[in-house]
Formats: structure tokens, C-alpha cells, sequence
């Protein structure tokens, strides 16, 4: 074999192991998976949704949402966005376009607003026009507004009867979040104007806030509507292990920080335990944390064996978990694409049938899960 033609083949091999790992293919139980790079460039994504179109629209933490064509070009800024507190875990959040978005343009944003004492969760409709956003209303503020970057909370999700749910988290500020007087590690359930439905839990009730379905939790960063019973599922940040999967309930107390799995990052134990009389509990936990970050049910034909699963991003270990569930019973769990090598912040499934993910990191990208 000549000199030439070893070269030749060297080059060859090069290209083609180039190809593998730009295609980054992983073993699962079910298919063979390659992941594919929608979009890249993005700083620190943090959610996605889909206009009718089939673009997407980004949010990226420092203040900026763009729109992501199909062949992943990316937009600049979107105008018109209020102002943005960006520091810490804190910026613009997550993003959801309403059903109806092709006859009224409207799409809803959390971001964490600053103001009188420092920042807090909130939420804001908009219409999304050619030039930028505009009648812009804020439609819910946390209450009150605290001197800390932790745990906005922030996921968005849309009831089949109309409603918007809204996670809070509690801020770092623990022990508020057994206080329903004020805003602190709750699930929100609001109107999309922002007025408060009459069938809240604690409508009317003195010593606590309307716009309240459940309390007691901790920083929840996923949430998703089950596709048959219409509930809402959330996970939520614990501390040193405790990550939970939760089905909040109407006026239920979750625990925090009285009871829960895991430990404080000192190690000391958290609150009484792990239960506790008229405090709900978890339909999973994870002990290690994995940091849980965004989820959806897969319904889709693509994937059809996942059919039912809930896909769960993580943020520790850079990967994706899918849960089989039976009923309200995790019965099973499979680690997905471990260790991609960047944080995963959002799971959707997208209108073909695909598995979109959101990477977070100051060159941020959109992937697409796929079958090979």
C-alpha cells in the first residue's frame, strides 16, 4: 500500500468518526438514538414552544426571546419585552403559545421581574406581531417581591378548561413556603387576563392568597398536563437528593420544608422526616439529585414505545429520563442520552412527533431526538 493511499484512508477514517460524533448516537431499550442539532448560538436557553407555523419560540435567560425557523436560523431579539432581572438563576423563562395563537397572536412568558425589594416570579401575555410584542400586560406578580436569585420556579401550563398553572418557587426563603399569605413555593392557577378563578381552593378565605392551587414545595421547574386525566404533573428541585414528581393537589400542602427525601447540602436532615399528617406525598423522588428540568408526556408516533412515558431533563447529570408510568405509578425508569455533555433545561415533544431539548449554556442549542 502506497504512502498516498494509507493517507488517503487515514483521511477517510477521520471523517467518518467526525460524522459519528457529530451525529451523537446512544443505545436505549427501545430504539437507537440520534441526536441532532437544530439550532445552536443561543445563551442559556431556558424554554421553547411552537407557532402554528412550525418555527419555535426561545427564550434565552438574559432577556431575550428569538424565533427559531425550521432549518434552525435564528432570529434577532424580539422587540418589546419588559425589563428582565437576569442575575442568578433569574432572566426570561419560560415561554407557551396560546391555542388559538393563529387568530390572536397571543403568547404567554414568566420571567423574574425586578422592582420594590429586589425580584420575584412573573407572568405576562403578548401579542406577537411582525415588528415585536405588544399589549403587553402583566398577568401574574409574586407577592411580595424578595432580595434573592433563587428558585423562580416558572414553568407555564395550560389547562384543557382554559386555565394557566404557574410554578413558584420559594426563593430560597423555605419556611414561607408553608405561609399561603404569600408567594412562596406554590403551584398558580390564574385566568389568562389574570383574574382568579372562582373554583381556587382558597378563594375567599382569609390568610391566604387566591390565585393559590397547592403550597409546599420547594423550586418546581417542570410542569405538563397528563394528556388523558387533564391533571397537572410538576417535578421540583429538593436539596441534596429529594427531587420529586408531583401530581399537585387542590389545596394540598406538599411538605416543604417539613417534610421531604434527601438532605440539606449540609448534610443535616430536613424538617421531621419524610411525612407528616395532611402533607401530600411524592409519586417519585430521586435520591442522588439528578436537577430536574423541564418534562412532557410523549404522545407522539415517532417514538411509539415511549408512548405514555414522561421525559424528564436533568441538569446534574446532562441527561434525559423516561419514566413509565402506570396510573399515577412510576414503574419504571430509563436513562436516556446520559451525560450529552451539557446541562438539558427544556423537554418537548414538538408538533411532528420528535423529542426537542434545550441545552443550557452560554452557547446553547436545540436539539432533536431521533430514531436512527
Amino acid at each position: 500500500m502506497t504512502k498516498s493511499v494509507r493517507l488517503f484512508l487515514l483521511c477517510l477514517l477521520v471523517i467518518a468518526t467526525a460524522r459519528t460524533a457529530d451525529a451523537q448516537v446512544y443505545e436505549s431499550e427501545h430504539y437507537r438514538l440520534k441526536v441532532v442539532t437544530v439550532a445552536q448560538g443561543l445563551i442559556r436557553p431556558w424554554g421553547l414552544d411552537w407557532l402554528p407555523d412550525g418555527r419555535m419560540l426561545v427564550t434565552e435567560r438574559p432577556g431575550r426571546l428569538r424565533i427559531v425557523s425550521s432549518d434552525g436560523v435564528v432570529s434577532s431579539p424580539v422587540r418589546g419585552l419588559p425589563d428582565v432581572d437576569d442575575g442568578g438563576q433569574g432572566g426570561l423563562l419560560d415561554v407557551l403559545v396560546d391555542p388559538d395563537f393563529a387568530e390572536n397572536r397571543v403568547i404567554y412568558f414568566s420571567y423574574s421581574e425586578p422592582g420594590s425589594g429586589g425580584s420575584g416570579t412573573a407572568v405576562a401575555r403578548a401579542e406577537l406581531r411582525d415588528d415585536g410584542l405588544e399589549e403587553t400586560k402583566v398577568i401574574f406578580r409574586q407577592f411580595p417581591k424578595v432580595d434573592s436569585r433563587l428558585h423562580y420556579g416558572s414553568r407555564l401550563a395550560l389547562a384543557a378548561d382554559g386555565t394557566l398553572f404557574v410554578t413558584v418557587g420559594e426563593r430560597g426563603q423555605r419556611q414561607l413556603a408553608q405561609d399561603p399569605g404569600v408567594n412562596r413555593g406554590q403551584v398558580v392557577r390564574i385566568h389568562t387576563d389574570g383574574s382568579i378563578p372562582d373554583d381556587n381552593p382558597f378563594v375567599g378565605r382569609t390568610g391566604h392568597r387566591p390565585e393559590i392551587w397547592s403550597y409546599g414545595h420547594r423550586n418546581p421547574q417542570g410542569a405538563a398536563i397528563h394528556p388523558e386525566t387533564g391533571a397537572l404533573w410538576i417535578h421540583e428541585h429538593g436539596a441534596r437528593g429529594g427531587d420529586e414528581v408531583n401530581i399537585p393537589k387542590r389545596g394540598g400542602n406538599h411538605g416543604w420544608p417539613v417534610i421531604a427525601y434527601g438532605t440539606h447540602y449540609s448534610g443535616a436532615r430536613i424538617g421531621i422526616g419524610t411525612s407528616a399528617p395532611g402533607m401530600e406525598q411524592p409519586i417519585h423522588y430521586w435520591d442522588p439529585s439528578i436537577a430536574p428540568s423541564g418534562m412532557t408526556f410523549y404522545t407522539g408516533d415517532v417514538f411509539e414505545k415511549w408512548r405514555g412515558s414522561l421525559l424528564v431533563g436533568a441538569l446534574k447529570f446532562r441527561l434525559l429520563a423516561r419514566l413509565t408510568l402506570k396510573g399515577t405509578r412510576v414503574v419504571g425508569q430509563e436513562t436516556l442520552i446520559a451525560e450529552i455533555g451539557e446541562r438539558i433545561r427544556d423537554v418537548r415533544q414538538g408538533p411532528d412527533g420528535y423529542v426537542y431539548l434545550l441545552t443550557d449554556s452560554r452557547a446553547g442549542r436545540v436539539l432533536r431526538l431521533e430514531p436512527e
